[in-house]
């Protein structure tokens, strides 16, 4: 018998400490999730005509959540505390907060006793990529969770997320991003186009209706589906894909640097997955709203053209989706 049912019981059973397992019925080959158990476990029956076998349990995966913060302590805190609260089935969770050059006023405060928190100050603003890659760096997780300080994750949305990677084996994937209101943001897309990005600056228009194309708002976004990238506001990355395509490219300071890591793994065949039972608040665009003529504004822009001569396009996506594998 070279596969055999497991019953875990669950009397006194705690976590960090191993269930106890017994043989049962042959049953057909299946995939097996088991959680909660720190080691893998051997059992070996001591009956008559005992089943001798051994079961290598896989430990839980462990997310690292790699949050960038500047100059918004309150919203850090409120970030932070969501992660914490976060229903934690299945996975083990690390924090990594990056304070990139904020003010001392403005630094996040995370008390002594969380060992699951490590905060990096930087002297000055590093810029988006190099710092989310400094996080990403140290981090140890199977699946990094990058995501920016004025986000508030709901109690399931790190499990289904989780979830959701390690059944599609998609290399990222994006939740449902909500306002303080309750209303739906557009932030799963097509690649951008400079068409499109002029046209979401217009009031009305041909460039304006290519701009709602581009951010599917011709779409309910109740349902799973594959999209070519999700905002960098919150992503959830499979360690592999990272390790496939590479960092983030620092020569991005400000702007498209998650829609060139979402470029890049789809070219290196990884789908980008948007998943909307998983449900994260978010403050949009809040420093830019805030201050729209300012040096991030005109670095977003030099990124962006950056971005688009990086990879060969301005105009039109044919090109670029003839260069990916398998249909666009």
């Amino acid at each position: 018998m070279d596969v055999v049912s497991f019953l875990r019981f669950a009397d006194g059973c705690q976590d960090g400490y191993l269930g106890t397992l017994r043989a049962s019925r042959p049953h057909a080959r299946r995939p097996l999730w088991v959680s909660r158990f720190p080691a893998p476990a051997v059992w070996t029956s001591p009956r008559r005509g005992r089943i001798n076998w051994k079961c290598g349990v896989a430990l839980m995966p462990t997310i690292t959540a790699v949050m960038l913060s500047w100059n918004s302590r309150q919203y850090a805190q409120s970030c932070l505390q969501a992660l914490l609260d976060s229903d934690r089935d299945g996975y083990s969770l690390e924090v990594i907060i990056i304070d990139n050059g904020s003010s001392e006023q403005e630094v996040v405060s995370v008390p002594s006793d969380l060992a699951e928190v490590t905060v990096i100050i930087n002297d000055r603003n590093r810029g988006v990529a190099p710092a989310r890659n400094q996080g990403i760096r140290r981090a140890g997780g199977e699946y990094v969770l990058l995501l920016d300080d004025d986000t508030r994750v709901s109690t399931n949305a790190l499990a289904t997320m989780l979830r959701v990677a390690v059944e599609t084996g998609a290399g990222v994937v994006g939740p449902k991003l909500v306002g303080l209101d309750g209303s739906l943001q557009y932030t799963c897309r097509l690649f951008p186009t400079l068409g499109g990005k002029l046209g979401r600056r217009l009031p009305k228009g041909y460039l304006r209706r290519q701009a709602h194309l581009e951010e599917f708002r011709d779409w309910d976004h109740s349902h799973r589906r594959e999209v070519d990238y999700v905002i960098g506001a919150c992503q959830l990355i499979d360690r592999r894909t990272i390790a496939d395509v590479g960092l983030l490219d620092e020569a991005i300071f400000y702007g498209p640097e998650d829609v060139d890591f979402c470029l890049r793994a789809r070219m290196s065949g990884w789908s980008v997955l948007y998943e909307p039972l998983a449900v994260v608040e978010h403050v949009e665009q809040r420093i830019t709203r805030a201050r729209r003529l300012n040096r991030l504004a005109f670095l977003h822009a030099s990124s962006l053209a950056y971005y688009f001569c990086k990879h060969r396009y301005a105009i039109s996506r044919k090109r670029l989706y003839a260069r990916m594998p398998g249909p666009a």
